[in-house]
């Protein structure tokens, strides 16, 4: 099998379990899916429902229990953290939180520096340069590279984030709710940025939302999850139009058009798991 035929991102039979005290709970329950290069898989579904999860698993922020999470073809699920240190760059992670997810002592060049000077970048005259110039791909202007975070607004914060992630040079961007936290107006910046950063690099993104409304616009295929497991998957425009499960419907009906709400959204858009099962 060819590079090219080969899925970027491929998950098989990922089981996670947290401990709770003596007792064990499967937060992600025998879930498998694969992401083309190139492309954008949203993963939607309430809160609860394992998202943050495989999110945590595929960055390697956890070790999943069982299961596989493949990168080109190469297993990293078990890896112990000096074997996955050459993998780290490839896979990179866009917050939720744009307020808490930056240093607050560092300027924005040097937060979008770090990822360099940890990849090796000795020179600080290069990462400076870099870290503009990457600061520029993602729409800030030059003032803003010797500004602290709180001197920004929450969409330029997750810009900054971005931008951060760019740094590493990744093959795959997990955004786990990166634009929940934003306003309507901004929320809409961010996803035109993204969508034009695939466009221009050719990043495949693992995109985590609650929001249907940004699902259908900025993915190309999409998993709904409910209690750890998967209840649906397909092109986005079929799921989303024509669902074929019970619970995708009710998640259809249930959510909020993003371009109804004003100001800030409220963080709970989905019918709780007891009211569909009802």
């Amino acid at each position: 099998m060819t590079e090219a035929s080969t899925p970027l991102l491929e998950v098989n039979n990922l089981i996670v379990d947290y401990r709770v005290g003596r007792e064990s709970h499967r937060a992600v329950n025998d879930v498998s899916f694969s992401i083309e290069r190139g492309k954008t898989l949203a993963l939607v579904g309430e809160s609860g429902c394992g998202k943050s999860t495989i999110a945590k698993a595929i960055v390697r922020l956890l070790t999943p229990t069982s299961g596989q999470i493949k990168l080109n073809g190469e297993d990293y699920s078990q890896l112990n953290e000096k074997q996955l240190r050459p993998m780290r760059s490839r896979v990179q992670m866009v917050f939720q939180d744009p307020y808490g997810s930056l240093d607050p002592h560092l300027t924005a060049q040097e937060i979008v520096g770090e990822p360099l000077r940890l990849q090796g970048m000795r020179s600080k005259a290069e990462r400076s340069k870099e870290a503009a110039r990457l600061i520029d791909l993602v729409g800030l202007p030059t003032t803003a590279l010797e500004r602290r975070p709180q001197e920004f607004s929450g969409g330029q914060r997750q810009r900054i984030g971005i931008a951060r992630a760019l740094a590493s040079t990744p093959d795959l961007l997990v955004c786990d709710e990166a634009t929940s936290a934003l306003d309507v107006s901004v929320q809409a910046q961010v996803l035109l940025l993204l969508t034009d950063l695939q466009k221009e690099t050719g990043l495949t993104y693992l995109f985590i939302s609650h929001n249907l409304g940004v699902v259908r616009q900025i993915s190309d295929f999409v998993m709904v999850m409910s209690k750890g497991e998967v209840v649906e998957q397909g092109p986005t425009q079929q799921v989303l139009e024509t669902p074929r499960e019970p619970y995708t419907r009710a998640l259809r009906a249930a959510a909020l058009d993003p371009s109804t709400i004003q100001g800030r959204k409220p963080r709970e858009i989905l019918v709780p798991a007891e009211r569909i099962a009802s």
